[in-house]
Parts: structure tokens; sequence; C-alpha cells
């Protein structure tokens, strides 16, 4: 999310959800038992207004279910809470997250009606097989219907996917990224899958028919599938689950849970970048690689790994990382 947006969350957990997918427990992954109800809304907008102002568009968002497949008379009530802040001032934007399958004119009729401005949608994957194995019970063509909609509507659209799900594979990954960069999103989020206990998808990994996407396998795809997005220029505004006590205190049983997933995965781009400017230095070399000061610690890697990765890749003497006013994806190599 940019610095300039800041979230008030507001967490309706399998709320409207038709089915759980194999991969779900929005109780243990948002760390909410119960579903919000308008006054929930109302507390979290006041806690918001109470903090300094910072010039951030604050934006109450509905995550965790399918708002727009709530009941009309539970969704108006919680609309109706964050129309009343928005129109008096309190927040600047309502925001929610929903299936692809439940939207059409009426709900975006409804949606603009109480002023909501982005609407996120569930895509998860485009690849049918994927879709099916997980549970998701929509199609990639509903995907491609309701994205067109909501921005032909006039909303903000963002996409979210996930990696790592049952029969999928770099590949699969690789090709949903195209699909959804076609339907030229204003974001997207990319949910790496976490086993998460309480759910299907744990069963499965319990009974050896599912294997794990490790951590690892996140940051191996996440690093190709990140600057696709970039150079569609299109901002990838969530890489791996948001951090919950929850999570980290074991809910979180395999998969790729990480707290630091997003910098793993573009300190492994940096990686990769330097080892193709790498190939061909002469072994035994002390090399320099010159990168803007935003990305040293992206260069150098957690506890200097891609420095010590290089380092025996390339048979080098020496490896330093320094900053200099050079462009944020720009490594310059100085070979001594």
């Amino acid at each position: 999310m940019s610095a300039r947006e800041s979230i008030i969350p507001v967490f309706v957990p399998h709320l409207g959800c038709p089915n759980d997918c194999v991969f779900c427990n929005q109780r243990r992954i948002s760390g909410k038992v119960t579903p919000a109800t308008p006054e929930d809304v109302k507390k979290a907008i006041r806690n918001a207004a109470a903090l300094p102002r910072t010039g951030a568009k604050r934006q109450l968002a509905f995550y965790g279910g399918s708002f727009t497949a709530i009941p009309k008379r539970e969704q108006e009530a919680l609309l109706t809470a964050a129309y009343e802040a928005l129109c008096a001032g309190d927040i600047d934007a309502i925001r929610l997250s929903t299936r692809p399958d439940a939207i059409d004119g009426e709900v975006l009729t409804r949606l603009k009606r109480f002023g909501a401005e982005t609407v996120e949608l569930g895509a998860q994957s485009m690849d049918e097989r994927v879709l099916l194995l997980a549970g998701r019970g929509h199609t990639a063509a509903d995907v491609e219907n309701a994205s067109k909609m909501i921005k032909e509507a006039g909303f903000r659209l963002i996409l979210q996917m996930m990696t790592g799900l049952p029969g999928a594979d770099d590949a699969s990954s690789i090709k949903t990224a195209e699909k959804l960069i076609a339907l030229k999103p204003d974001g997207v989020r990319i949910y790496p899958t976490v086993i998460v206990r309480d759910t299907a998808l744990f069963d499965l990994w319990k009974a050896g028919r599912y294997e794990e996407h490790t951590v690892e396998d996140a940051v191996r795809v996440c690093a190709k599938l990140l600057p696709m997005f970039e150079e569609a220029d299109i901002p990838v505004i969530r890489l791996g689950l948001n951090p919950t006590d929850e999570l980290s205190n074991g809910a979180a049983a395999g998969g790729a849970y990480h707290p630091a997933l997003g910098e793993l995965v573009k300190s492994r781009i940096m990686r990769e970048r330097a080892e193709k400017l790498l190939d061909g230095v002469e072994a035994g070399s002390g090399v320099t690689l010159t990168v803007h000061k935003s990305r040293i610690s992206q260069m150098t890697g957690q506890h200097r790994c891609n420095i010590e990765y290089l380092k025996g890749k390339f048979a080098l003497k020496e490896l330093k990382v320094k900053s200099a006013d050079v462009g944020e994806r720009e490594i310059i190599v100085e070979e001594r």
C-alpha cells in the first residue's frame, strides 16, 4: 500500500463465502473470531480518527470474506456505517474484498451508492484445474468478466493471486500473472500459499497428498512474478500474508509464511540481476557492486546470504556492496 494511503481494516471472516476453499480459515488468518457489526465499523473509524492526520488517504476496508455475497440487509448496514463516516469526512474512501462470481450490475450500483471506491477480487489463479482443486467455486472467465464490469463502472480494481496452490507450478503462476496483467488492474496482491491449521489443505498435507510450497519456493516464483507486474506498471501492494500473532504462534503450520517475504523476494531479484552481470568475471577477482542506497540491504541479503552465494558461485576473492547515485534497479560492477 502506498505511503499516502492508510487502511482502517474491518474483518468480516467467512461472511458471504459460499464454500470453504482448501487453504482458507479466515478466522485464523485475520486473527478475528466474529464478523464485524456496524458498531465495530464505527469504533474502528473513531479509533483511527483519534490518531494524528499524516496526509495519508484514510480508507475503510472490509477484508476477510466475500463482502458482496453477504445478505443485502447486512451488507447495507455495514456500508451505511462506513458511508456516514465518509460523508462526515472521517474517512476518505471505502474499499472491500469479494469473489469474482459475486459481482453483477445490481451489486456495483449498490456499492456506488454507498461511496465505495475500490473493489478487490480474489482471483487466486487463472488455471481452471488449480481453481477446481482449490475449491474456489468460480472460473477464470468469472474473474475476467467481473474485472471488466468493475473497471467499466469506474471503480479501482485490485486483483489477488496465490502461488503454490494444489496443482499449481511456476509455469501456471506465470500464466496467471500474464492473464491478470492483461486485465489492467490498479494493483495486485500476491499471496504464496500458507498451510493454516483447521483447513482442508492442512489435512491434505498431513495425509501426504499436498506438497508444501515452502518459503524458498515462494521466493523463487515470486522473483519471476514481481518484475512482470513492475514492467507492466502495476503496483504489487502486498506480497505474502500480513503477519499476525495467531499465525506466528502456530496457526501457520507450514508453507510460505515469513514476516519479511517481500524483502526476501526483492533480495532474490537483486541477486539474479547480479548473477547475469558477474558472468565472465575472472575467478579470484575482487568485485564491488554499486547500487542505489535503498537497495543496499536487498543486494547484501539477509545475513549476507547474497554476498556469500555470489562469492561462492563465481569464486571471488572479495565482494563488496556500496551505494551511489544510480537508478533504483541499476547494478554497477567494478572488478579489481
